[in-house]
């Protein structure tokens, strides 16, 4: 059985290695495979967003295992969730939540079990990896929690068209600098590829070329295009989009036609 693991723990310290020990104490067999662990510290909406683009290429019966967790001590609830085809196990603070929809959730349990000494500050290692490593086992939810209704979600932004203006959030900054967008289709709206595209960001107007893939920019050019996943980015060919214009999840950008092909 696979278990996933995704956390805001980076890789220089212990954290990680605690967990997978946990997991392989209670179930030797299990295929641990690491999602990442480089989620900004305590940057809940990025784990959520990085988690949801991951899931469904993955196996049927996988087990996901995030913790990105402020509120580690807390009362937050520590939840398993069963989807159509999945199981999630992390903090109730929406981490899951992104997810979890998408599949579709069919079981809420808020977990009980946990290692005979739980410490107030590592839930990744003392109730979270043994949910997981129990269920990859065959342990059933209710023998490790209780049924719940109650549960925190995360919502996606919605793009907005008004008068020629197409409004998007930035949702996700990937490791090249490109900006994801809360918009995808849309643009087609407004644009065609190879148009000019007015951005209003932050950092001032940017003219930004409509385009189908990277290689069709020359190095240094502002460029947007739908990606893999779906998302209109704002990107620069060869260079960061993100650390020029100082862009950040949440923040709102404005898209208009500047000039056509």
């Amino acid at each position: 059985m696979v278990i996933a693991l995704l956390t805001d723990f980076g890789t220089k310290d212990y954290f990680v290695a605690a967990m997978k020990g946990v997991i392989l104490s209670i179930n030797p067999k299990a295929a641990v495979v690491d999602i990442t662990h480089e989620i900004p510290p305590q940057d809940v909406w990025t784990g959520a967003f990085v988690l949801k683009s991951a899931y469904k290429w993955f196996p049927r019966g996988t087990i996901f295992l995030a913790v990105v967790d402020p509120g580690v001590g807390t009362e937050r609830a520590p939840l398993i969730i069963k989807t159509r085809r999945y199981f999630f196990v992390g903090p109730d603070n929406g981490l899951l939540s992104l997810a979890a929809e998408e599949d579709g959730v069919e079981e809420l349990y808020r977990i009980t079990a946990s290692l005979p000494q739980t410490s107030s500050t590592f839930h990744g290692r003392d109730v979270f990896a043994p949910a997981a490593a129990y269920l990859s086992l065959g342990v059933e939810p209710p023998m490790l929690g209780i049924p719940t209704s109650q549960w925190t979600k995360l919502t996606m932004p919605k793009p907005r068209l008004e008068n020629g203006v197409l409004y998007v959030n930035v949702i996700y900054i990937d490791r090249f600098g490109n900006a994801y967008t809360s918009a995808g289709a849309e643009i087609y709206q407004i644009a065609s590829v190879g148009d000019k595209l007015c951005v209003e960001t932050p950092a001032g107007e940017v003219s930004a070329t409509f385009v189908k893939s990277y290689g069709y920019a020359q190095p240094g050019e502002a460029v947007m295009l739908v990606n893999s996943e779906g998302y209109l980015e704002l990107a620069i060919s060869m260079g960061n989009a993100a650390a020029k214009y100082g862009l950040k999840p949440g923040q709102e950008l404005k898209i208009r036609i500047c000039q056509q092909k």
